[in-house]
């Protein structure tokens, strides 16, 4: 029993304070966590982006992550699409009775390493226990809070006619690598989950080029379903050429075995960005220059007319309307 979470340990007495201790203050350690108050002060000046989200994912360890990692990268993400720079998060952990320390102890090292890779700290949180089978091992809350420059004008309200439409990278690598760790898929190559923190492509995107109009991270719906809500939110049409959407040949090969669309499947490491058409060759270049924006490439434009549509150009020189995602295609990704 000792090596696992029991309801003593969310009762807030000495076990409780011995598990925060230990497993996150020691772990997460900086000036604002380790006054343990009920919140964390800081001095912050101008424009702020705030951010929520939870993290229920099956398996919490997978491919190229966890679900730690997942929270810490997801919360920075959010940030970093509204062109913020990611300062503090809050993580709130929801634990089952049973769960096993050893694995807490490495979603909060893993947690840990991504927080420092993003330059973020972990500046409180909360911790509770529940009966058994009452979550599914555990969940997590998370919050964020960044600093916006007062330039920065991204919205997905933003696209305009002749923008163009940049990918950052190959699509669908999350969520093939949660299903195959989840249901014992094996391919000839190891497929890990492209599950990053994109902050800092994003500060060099700007860098690059104050002319970017919208960005998204095409988590839950895949590529296809935030380009919809870019088109349905700017009033836009969208095109996009099918030859130019990079895939691995493992995820192909996975979606062709499981009836599954890539343009619908998850990502937690991607970005598309919708730029004025003279500075997309300037971002472009910038993201290739960045460890995850290597294999960053233009996949279509935003045109006039059929405000709200998405439509993509095959090989074979035909179009068709690529919907947003219906139902649930691969359930607890993120």
């Amino acid at each position: 029993m000792a090596d696992e979470i029991l309801m003593a340990h969310g009762s807030g007495g000495k076990l409780a304070h011995g598990l925060v201790q230990r497993t996150f203050v020691d772990v997460l350690d900086n000036p604002l966590l380790a006054k343990l108050d009920d919140s964390a002060v800081f001095n912050v000046s101008g424009r702020l982006a705030f951010t929520t989200d939870s993290y229920v994912v099956t398996p919490i360890f997978f491919p190229g992550g966890d679900i730690g990692k997942l929270a810490v990268c997801g919360t920075v993400n959010d940030l970093a699409m509204s062109g913020a720079c990611p300062l503090y998060l809050s993580l709130s952990f929801i634990i089952e009775e049973g769960f096993s320390k050893k694995d807490l102890e490495a979603v909060v090292a893993s947690v840990k390493e991504t927080a420092d890779e993003a330059g973020v700290a972990i500046v409180t949180g909360d911790t509770k226990v529940v009966d058994r089978g009452s979550v599914d091992k555990l969940y997590i809350n998370t919050a964020g809070v960044g600093t916006v420059a007062q330039n920065a004008d991204i919205s997905g309200e933003n696209a305009r006619p002749g923008d163009k439409i940049l990918l950052s990278g190959p699509i669908g690598d999350h969520g093939i690598a949660v299903i195959s760790k989840r249901e014992g898929l094996s391919f000839s190559t190891q497929l890990t989950s492209d599950c990053a923190p994109l902050n800092d492509l994003v500060a060099s995107m700007l860098k690059a080029s104050p002319n970017i109009h919208c960005l998204r991270d095409p988590t839950r719906g895949g590529l296809a379903t935030t380009l919809n809500e870019l088109a349905r939110q700017s009033q836009v049409k969208i095109l996009i050429e099918e030859e130019q959407v990079p895939v691995r040949e493992e995820v192909l090969a996975a979606c062709e075995m499981l009836g599954f669309d890539p343009l619908y499947v998850a990502n937690e490491g991607k970005l598309v960005a919708v730029v004025a058409a003279a500075d997309a060759q300037h971002v472009l270049e910038a993201m290739r220059a960045n460890r995850y924006g290597e294999q960053a490439v233009i996949i279509g434009e935003v045109a006039e007319g059929d405000p709200g549509r998405v439509v993509m150009k095959t090989p074979l020189g035909t179009t068709r309307i690529v919907d947003m995602l219906t139902g649930d295609l691969l359930p607890r990704i993120c």
